[in-house]
């Protein structure tokens, strides 16, 4: 079951366990509130994963790692992890707790159908390029797909010379996904 959680600017979901990015941060007790709404306690994230590294997905990761939640990174990943460090030393007001990606949980996206299966998700995760060099997707196997800030499918034939864009729609499109969950956007049922 998936449980979208909302309370800043950027869609979060619930997943299992697993984690779909956050907001910026300063918004941890918002968090809170929202996924107590939901009836999630702490103890029920396991692992959190981010669609790519910018400062509106990313911005808890380190205060829920220090909170006991693991931080599962894609290889390709782990050279963006600091990519808005520098953002949210411009802000001092807001608390920002930098990740320690030491303490993460490493896969390779082609081994990610494994470490999803160890969590009880039948799914996996495919690199999505075209908007950050660190984006991913994540494709369940129930047709729920995540794609973060990917620019939305029904825009892409305003982008005919964006061949990295179109080649990540045709990947996750091959995965026949019924309902697109975007990080900024609503809900796209594609069937």
């Amino acid at each position: 079951m998936v449980i979208k959680l909302k309370y800043g600017n950027t869609n979060t979901y619930f997943v299992n366990g697993l984690l779909i990015d956050t907001d910026y941060a300063g918004t941890l007790s918002a968090f809170y509130k929202e996924i107590k709404k939901n009836g999630i306690s702490l103890t029920d994230i396991k692992n959190v994963l981010v669609t790519h590294y910018h400062p509106d997905h990313m911005g808890l990761i380190g205060e829920l790692t220090e909170l006991g939640v693991k931080l599962l990174l894609t290889e390709h990943q782990l050279g963006y992890v600091h990519f808005s460090d520098e953002i949210f030393r411009r802000e001092p007001h807001i608390n920002f707790q930098p990740i320690d990606e030491s303490k993460a949980i490493v896969v390779a996206c082609e081994e990610s159908r494994n470490f999803l299966c160890d969590m009880g998700i039948q799914g996996e995760i495919i690199p999505t390029k075209s908007h950050s060099g660190d984006g991913i997707a994540v494709i369940l196997d129930d047709g729920n797909c995540f794609v973060g800030d990917l620019e939305p499918f029904e825009y892409i034939g305003a982008y005919e010379n964006n061949t990295a864009l179109q080649e990540d729609w045709a990947l996750i499109l091959s995965y026949a996904p019924a309902v697109i969950h975007y990080g900024h956007a609503n809900e796209k049922v594609m069937r």
